[in-house]
């Protein structure tokens, strides 16, 4: 009895541990997780992705993508000290279950160095590729990154094959606003009736009752 019961719970135990395994890591290194949302994106506004001028709409769709490929794979690498979410998992995952539609982005954005970049286009290529893995570089506001990379990493795994780039249209905004830094909401001080009172005046009496000033 004892020993199936102990099994019992074992099993339970191991449960809910896979479980919460499975899970995304929702505020695992806040209090209370900032509010970084943001309205959808096309892919063209400022900030968001890296500038291609002359970019028809294909290719801005698929510079957002690989701008969001390119801030997981950067969360892959710094945010190693928070095992818990999982961030190299993630980046794995998605690169095996988007493979497809990731190919596509890169073959787009190559047209599109081929078309404007004449003879050194391979060159400005592996330049705009630089430049998009440094925009995600951040130290002052690793926490929120890595907590938001963790987050979009996780979805990207609920997300059917195909359509990815509908998960950078929604996500990255806040992906970007993850590299501003932000204190944590949940340590903020909160006033109180107890403490606006303030406390209590310090009295002093002699041996009979009677009140005297206190001695320093």
């Amino acid at each position: 009895m004892g020993y199936r019961m102990r099994g019992s719970i074992a099993a339970i135990a191991a449960g809910a541990f896979a479980l919460a395994a499975a899970m995304p890591a929702s505020a695992y290194l806040f209090w209370q997780q900032p509010k970084l949302q943001g309205q959808p994106v096309n892919g063209d506004e400022p900030g968001i992705s890296p500038p291609l001028p002359g970019a028809l709409p294909l290719e801005i769709k698929a510079n957002l993508l690989w701008s969001m490929r390119a801030g997981l794979n950067v969360a892959a690498l710094q945010c190693q000290f928070a095992p818990s979410l999982r961030t190299v998992d993630n980046y794995n995952h998605m690169l095996g279950q988007h493979k497809l539609e990731l190919q596509k982005a890169y073959t787009t954005l190559s047209a599109y160095f081929k078309r404007t970049g004449g003879k050194t286009w391979s060159t400005k290529l592996d330049q705009y590729t630089t430049r998009t893995y440094n925009g995600f570089s951040t130290l002052h506001a690793q926490l929120t990154f890595c907590e938001t990379a963790a987050q979009i990493g996780y979805e990207a795994q609920a997300t059917p094959m195909g359509k990815l780039t509908a998960l950078a249209t929604n996500r990255m905004r806040e992906f970007r606003n993850s590299l501003i830094p932000i204190a944590d909401a949940g340590l903020y001080m909160r006033s109180s009736p107890i403490a606006d009172a303030g406390l209590p005046a310090l009295t002093c009496t002699d041996r009979k009752g009677r009140e005297i000033a206190c001695k320093q």
